[in-house]
């Protein structure tokens, strides 16, 4: 039976964003909304996230070869996409190939929450502060945005996409935090205590890596076998320090 997935893939978390910065700032001041202007798919790498970016592209750049990724799929949202030219402009990828756009890798929609800390949901949309607590983050659906359940079908779409288009080749995908939580979700099999478990251990790193090689000997046709999560040693290398900020829109890391 013929390979049906890529020999490497990997799941890398834009750089820090502009929105980061400025989530953290509402975190600490215990603003009810994050002070942002404009929308949320326009918000850009902060300098620190741009040397993130380009201190990734470097580090990938020494690696031989067969070990640079030769497919670059990308979330539309500016932070994403300028991590994904900032990589490959430094040499990240094995190749000069366009970078894919891919809307189905957007992040999370939060709907009315869009931009609101825990406290601003608390005072603004009481109802749904209580509906999220009875139904978790999981499976709450915020009016005019999406839970979870809603990111991994259109995720399980992007991973057909892959499977028919991109077998054994070596594809990054540049994303947002929930994405990348989604995507192990799908992968790996898990159920909803696994990953929320994972969740519950700390934020996805700006630029952090998350790796999957393909073993033809898991299950009966072979399959992606988890060999790092969260991975920030790159940025240590290059001498770059690692963040982790929730992304610009529920600060309590919907």
């Amino acid at each position: 039976m013929a390979q049906r997935w890529p020999a490497r893939l990997w799941l890398v978390r834009h750089g820090q964003s502009a929105g980061n910065v400025a989530c953290d700032l509402a975190l600490r001041d215990e603003l009810h909304r994050i002070a942002l202007d404009g929308r949320d798919m326009d918000i850009p790498l902060s300098p620190l996230g741009r040397r993130q970016a380009l201190a990734l592209g470097e580090w990938f750049s020494r690696r031989p070869q067969q070990e640079r990724p030769d497919v670059l799929l990308c979330s539309p949202y500016a932070r994403a996409l300028q991590t994904a030219q900032l990589f490959r402009d430094t040499g990240g990828t094995a190749g000069n190939d366009p970078i894919c756009p891919d809307e189905r890798l957007r992040e999370k929609e939060f709907g009315i929450l869009d931009g609101l800390t825990s406290p601003g949901i608390a005072a603004a949309f009481p109802d749904q502060a209580e509906f999220r607590r009875l139904l978790g983050k999981f499976y709450h659906r915020p009016p005019g945005g999406e839970s979870w359940c809603d990111v991994i079908l259109r995720l399980r779409s992007v991973l057909d996409t892959i499977s028919l288009h991109y077998a054994e080749r070596r594809v990054m995908i540049m994303c947002h935090q929930v994405v990348v939580l989604c995507l192990r979700y799908i992968i790996e099999r898990l159920d909803e205590d696994a990953i929320l478990n994972i969740d519950a251990e700390g934020n996805v790193g700006n630029c952090s890596i998350t790796e999957y090689r393909f073993d033809p000997t898991a299950g009966r046709s072979g399959g992606l076998v988890l060999t790092r999560y969260n991975d920030p040693s790159p940025l240590s290398a290059e001498g770059e320090p690692r963040t982790e900020a929730p992304d610009p829109v529920v600060a309590a890391r919907g």
